[in-house]
């Protein structure tokens, strides 16, 4: 590609960037490949201040800086410089007559916008005077013309680039890929500006949602599938602090496993575990330590629990890791990843004595409240937004006691329990609850037939169902899984309600002298 005019030799590189990284030692080469070096502010002074010779942009704009820096990049002469089209005779003939610098290539990065933003109590004034506008004008401009304009937003850049330039020019394809890279970074950039001045509540017509790669993936869904995790610049989500501590690199399923083991257990203040299998939990309980509810997790469901995926809502200390020791020596079964807040090093050592490719994580606090106000269900072509299942425990107020018997405190705190745990399994769900731990004793999910689930769910508790509490994600269509629950020495259920049929359900509650509870509220979890 030419770099050229047909009045000049002389290449041009406009820098203008708020990150320094690199950016003199690029300068540097890019003045002994001959290109004079055309800088504004802060980044002329930072070259000046090393040896640099650098063109003031207003030698070339011919105007001072202004408005506090507002204005200085824009100009006729900076955007023609950069627009101009070096294969079209007329533009270059133009250009010579306007006596319009070529500038070849624009290095440049934007205002922080999202460190200003990242302070929760940034005025709004603040975050307006970080929304770079000349910066984003002249990356468009150059990505516009990228054939003949090189344009360069990332410092990982400079190094390659700088070697390529002192080989030869820059290959069409490569020129390309940073304009691609440029487009991705405005886009990037412009969401986070929306996002932070969007005030409505409903559903905007357009949105884009930025992301940034944090993880390169072992796997996707199956091992022919590759894959990256990416996340919403300034989320307070856990999974941005994902640290190995030990053990295998995850896959798609692993991360979305500790996903969904991480909206079950940030629903209690005190400590939860849960143990997950294709995005489902097997076992959820809470107790008094991480150790006691490791161990009624585990215990829900041992069966199931092999090859699972362990998150607690708390550190995970030795005596808590030693419930995996133990869960190993009983059955012979192992688990293949451990996410925790914080584990020590201490446990570390011993949860890999455990098993060599056991994933160790840790995550950080699980913050109260998220920054993320969408849920975001994917589609083909698209996703799909949607409030969080959030306020839970808000909702118990709204709860209805429909039978003739009422539930005792005991039943209510379980139901209460229940409510949490069932929110976050995937439905159609029925879920037996003990009758006065706080944990799974028999999960039914992810069925077509509410009347199947409640069988799965009942078979997998067992002699625990004698006195359980029995929850229901969704309405009893029928009466026929509450007689098949009364059957079983189910003492109590609590369920949506909403029904044609909920007077069915009622009676059969009411003929076995059960008290049964209607939320008035749904949990599907898909």
């Amino acid at each position: 590609m030419g770099n050229k005019t047909a009045s000049t030799n002389q290449k041009y590189a406009l820098l203008s960037v708020f990150d320094k990284t690199g950016i003199v030692e690029f300068a540097q080469k890019l003045s002994v490949l001959g290109y004079a070096i055309v800088s504004t502010g802060g980044t002329a002074k930072v070259l000046t201040e090393n040896n640099i010779k650098v063109v003031p942009i207003q030698e070339v704009t011919g105007n001072p800086e202004s408005f506090d820096g507002r204005m200085k990049t824009i100009s006729f002469q900076i955007e023609s410089g950069i627009l101009y089209d070096r294969t079209n005779p007329s533009h270059v003939k133009q250009a010579e007559e306007l006596g319009i610098k070529p500038v070849d290539m624009v290095v440049c990065n934007l205002y922080p916008f999202e460190a200003a933003v990242k302070d929760e109590h940034v005025t709004l004034d603040v975050a307006i005077e970080n929304i770079d506008v000349g910066g984003p004008t002249m990356v468009r401009s150059a990505g516009k013309n990228f054939k003949n304009v090189l344009v360069v937003v990332d410092p990982a850049d400079y190094s390659p680039l700088a070697e390529t330039l002192a080989s030869g020019d820059v290959p069409f394809e490569e020129r390309r890929r940073l304009a691609a890279k440029a487009f991705g970074h405005l886009s990037f950039y412009d969401s986070q500006v929306a996002q932070y001045l969007r005030t409505e509540t409903s559903y905007p017509v357009e949105i884009t949602l930025p992301g940034r790669k944090t993880i390169d993936l072992r796997y996707g869904e199956n091992p022919h599938q590759p894959g990256a995790v990416y996340m919403e610049p300034n989320t307070n989500s856990p999974l941005k602090n994902l640290t190995k501590r030990a053990g295998r690199e995850l896959s798609l399923i692993n991360v979305t496993d500790i996903n969904a083991g991480l909206e079950a257990v940030r629903l209690f203040a005190e400590p939860a575990a849960v143990v997950i299998k294709h995005n489902s939990p097997c076992g959820i309980a809470v107790g008094s330590t991480a150790k006691e509810a490791l161990d009624r997790a585990i215990q829900s469901d041992p069966e199931s629990a092999f090859g699972g995926i362990i998150v607690l809502n708390k550190p995970m200390d030795r005596a808590a890791a030693e419930m995996i020791g133990a869960f190993k020596d009983e059955t012979k079964g192992n688990m293949d990843i451990v996410a925790a807040p914080a584990i020590d090093e201490e446990t570390v050592t011993y949860l890999k004595t455990l098993r060599k490719t056991m994933g160790i994580y840790t995550f950080g606090e699980i913050p109260a409240k998220r920054t993320q106000p969408y849920n975001i269900k994917w589609i083909d072509g698209g996703y799909i937004l949607q409030a969080h299942d959030d306020g839970i425990e808000e909702s118990f107020a709204d709860w209805k006691v429909v039978t003739k018997i009422q539930p005792t405190p005991e039943q209510m705190k379980q139901m209460q329990v229940a409510w949490k745990f069932i929110s976050r399994i995937r439905s159609n769900a029925i879920l037996v609850v003990d009758k006065t731990i706080p944990m799974t004793r028999g999960i039914g999910s992810g069925q077509t037939s509410r009347v199947r689930s409640t069988k799965l769910a009942l078979e997998q508790a067992g002699e625990y169902t004698k006195g359980g509490i029995l929850a229901s994600d969704s309405f009893f269509p029928f009466d026929d899984s509450v007689k098949l629950a009364v059957k079983h020495g189910i003492a109590a259920i609590v369920q949506q309600g909403g029904s044609i049929n909920d007077k069915l359900s009622i009676a059969a509650a009411d003929e076995a002298g059960i008290p049964m509870v209607l939320t008035g509220r749904r949990a599907f979890w898909h």
